[in-house]
């Protein structure tokens, strides 16, 4: 019988400035770990990580220490186990499938792309997270959701505060003073365009689930979206922000990769790079073991989907972007009945549209040299600019 070894030097500050090396002692010396700043044990092994999301009965959602109750002010399907959570997420499936993906939206993304690197001043030092990444992001997932009406602005807003929100894990109070105003504006918009979509069904989300033979109640309705509208925009942002990153900073990669079209293979290691999601939490229901170290009943785990896609176990130097590296599987879009429901909308619109069309305009697009790129995020993470000059 041995308890989790406690490390009460780690700060959320700490992770959130420089999360990879703290991760990286961790799965060398306490691979399963009491962090009380986060109020949670965290596990930064792949197979912990994986074996955990794999099995929603002994690991459940219903976090009761999660902020994200809060924020979102609601119990939202991320936060639910079997038919329930399967209910919720199957309401607005249809949105984001392969299928309709085809039919409705690839050749919209593909506009909305080129509109927006339309916009871009040739030969000019631009930030790209601010200037492309988060507006595309924004309007594509505005459009998937039915929520074409709102701004670009409006809906980044929403989206960081949620997200900031749901990662308040101190629980202070300004990110949910600001979640609660966020959560009103949602609201207010959401009825005012309920009658449009009833009146006019299409295959946005939002139309989809109002006019589903046995509709959601309202109120799950708009939870549904608002998780959509917090993790829709931040991660294709991210994951297109760091992929650039990537590349830019590895030119002979990027010449192989222009020279195979191994776009999809940079999309896949840009987010096992640096997961835009970095952690997720779940709630232990039966005392029992990981590896000789006690999991009592009721305690919160924290699975680090950012540590695992680094661990020595599958990749070799998995600190460093390496587009052209041995296969393996990665945690970034998680596992089990709560994989992320957006994957292949981000696939496809950062994989296949965005990174290829980019370089095409810009093919000789450059870093600035004297502007550092700045990295920040515990449980979500991204650089927060990127300095180009557009050649």
């Amino acid at each position: 019988m041995a308890q989790a070894p406690i490390n009460e030097a780690v700060s959320l500050a700490d992770l959130a400035r420089d999360p990879y090396s703290i991760y990286r002692r961790m799965r060398l010396e306490t691979p399963i770990v009491e962090v009380p700043a986060a109020r949670r044990i965290m596990l930064t092994k792949a197979k912990h990580t994986r074996m955990v999301k794999d099995n929603a009965e002994l690991y459940s959602s219903d976090d009761p220490v999660t902020p994200m109750q809060r924020a979102f002010q609601a119990h939202t399907l991320m936060r639910k186990d079997g038919p329930e959570h399967r209910a919720e997420r199957m309401a607005m499936q249809k949105a984001l499938s392969p299928k309709v993906i085809k039919s409705d939206w690839a050749e919209l993304y593909r506009k909305i792309a080129s509109d927006y690197l339309d916009r871009l001043p040739r030969g000019e030092r631009v930030d790209l997270f601010t200037d492309l990444c988060g507006p595309v992001a924004a309007r594509i997932l505005a459009h998937i959701l039915g929520l074409d009406e709102a701004s670009d602005a409006d809906m980044m807003r929403w989206s960081q505060t949620l997200i900031d929100g749901a990662g308040n894990f101190g629980f202070a109070e300004d990110p949910f003073a600001k979640s609660d105003a966020a959560n009103a504006e949602m609201n207010a918009y959401f009825d005012r365009i309920e009658a449009r979509h009833r009146a006019e069904p299409n295959n946005s989300a939002f139309s989809i689930m109002l006019n589903a033979a046995n509709p959601l109640p309202i109120g799950q309705i708009h939870s549904n979206i608002k998780i959509a509208i917090g993790g829709g925009i931040n991660e294709p942002r991210d994951a297109l922000a760091t992929i650039l990153y990537g590349l830019l900073s590895n030119p002979e990669q990027l010449e192989e990769v222009k020279r195979t079209e191994a776009w999809s293979d940079a999309f896949e290691e840009g987010v096992r790079w640096v997961a835009p999601i970095q952690a997720s939490s779940r709630r232990v229901t039966e005392a029992h073991q990981i590896d000789g170290i006690d999991i009592p009943e009721g305690v919160t785990l924290m699975t680090i989907q950012a540590s695992a896609n680094h661990d020595e176990d599958l990749f070799e130097n998995g600190h460093l972007f390496d587009v052209f590296r041995k296969k393996a599987p990665h945690q970034a879009f998680g596992s089990g009945p709560h994989h992320c429901s957006g994957a292949q909308v981000a696939r496809k619109t950062v994989g296949e549209i965005m990174l290829p069309m980019i370089f095409e305009r810009f093919p000789n697009m450059e870093l600035v040299p004297d502007e550092k790129v700045i990295w920040h995020g515990f449980g979500f993470r991204g650089p927060l600019n990127l300095p180009v000059t557009l050649n």
